[in-house]
């Protein structure tokens, strides 16, 4: 009993000694300063006056015209001014040439036949006892009888509609724009009523989107829009609504166009998001 009661007092005298023991403090950890430069930058773009966007509307770009290069008559293309689409193109441009050389074949027969038709023209009137040199002093119905006679008339009207038709183997382009559509080539044949190409008029573009019913009442006549494209989705084009349909399809939903202000980037059939603006 007397060892094992030895063992225990020291393991009671141990333990209590451990329990008088001060404990050691630990240090604090050092509290960070808040970072104020986040807090900083929000409150500074709050503080800015941005135009608020409201959820965007699919639509196409869409080509306000599109006009058909024709020829007026019937000849063999010599000179094709166009290459390949989306070919830019000025007004007043010559595009397209036309051979020339039965229309002044003809030209040269023409003024053979007025040439003819003048000497029976004066024939007619010296046969009234007129002298050549003063065959302008008849009478005006004489000589316009003479004329009819003798078929200068014809003849001079000919001459003219052949030289002015001359002028349409030159074609030029109606108006400034992108080639969209090629229907036909060098040393083709051009028929009146046939389109040889098309221009797109890309300075005066359109965007079409529907909006629903309940919204209708946003977009009036004249409103402004912000226009970006899957193409280009860091652009903003402006717009304004130009047109509204009257009718309401079974959808709810309406049909809207608005003009562009024309940009390079911009071209029909491109993919557009439009977005009513409106400033705060």
């Amino acid at each position: 009993m007397n060892k094992y009661s030895g063992l225990f007092l020291f393991i009671l005298s141990f333990a209590l000694l451990s329990a008088c023991q001060p404990k050691k403090s630990v240090p604090a950890v050092d509290e960070q300063p808040a970072d104020t430069t986040v807090v900083q930058s929000l409150e500074s773009l709050s503080s800015q006056r941005v135009p608020s966007y409201a959820t965007a509307n699919k639509g196409k770009i869409e080509a306000v015209r599109e006009i058909p290069v024709f020829s007026r008559i019937s000849e063999q293309i010599v000179m094709f001014g166009v290459e390949k689409a989306g070919q830019q193109i000025k007004k007043g441009q010559v595009v397209v040439r036309l051979s020339e050389d039965a229309i002044r074949e003809n030209i040269l027969h023409s003024r053979a036949r007025l040439e003819k038709a003048e000497f029976q023209y004066q024939a007619i009137l010296m046969g009234q006892g007129y002298k050549l040199a003063h065959l302008e002093d008849a009478p005006e119905n004489i000589k316009q009888l003479a004329r009819i006679n003798s078929g200068y008339n014809e003849a001079m009207a000919e001459l003219h509609e052949l030289e002015h038709t001359l002028s349409y183997c030159s074609i030029v382009a109606p108006i400034s724009g992108a080639v969209s559509q090629i229907c036909n080539t060098l040393y083709g044949a051009a028929q009146p009523g046939e389109a040889l190409f098309y221009i797109v008029d890309t300075e005066h573009l359109k965007v079409g989107f529907d909006v629903l019913e309940n919204e209708l009442a946003k977009y009036q006549m004249g409103v402004g829009l912000s226009v970006t494209t899957v193409a280009y989705p860091d652009e903003r084009h402006t717009a304004k609504v130009s047109a509204i349909s009257p009718v309401i399809d079974d959808n709810g939903m309406v049909h809207i166009e608005a003009l562009l202000e024309p940009h390079p980037h911009l071209m029909p059939g491109m993919t557009a998001f439009v977005t009513l603006i409106s400033t705060p």
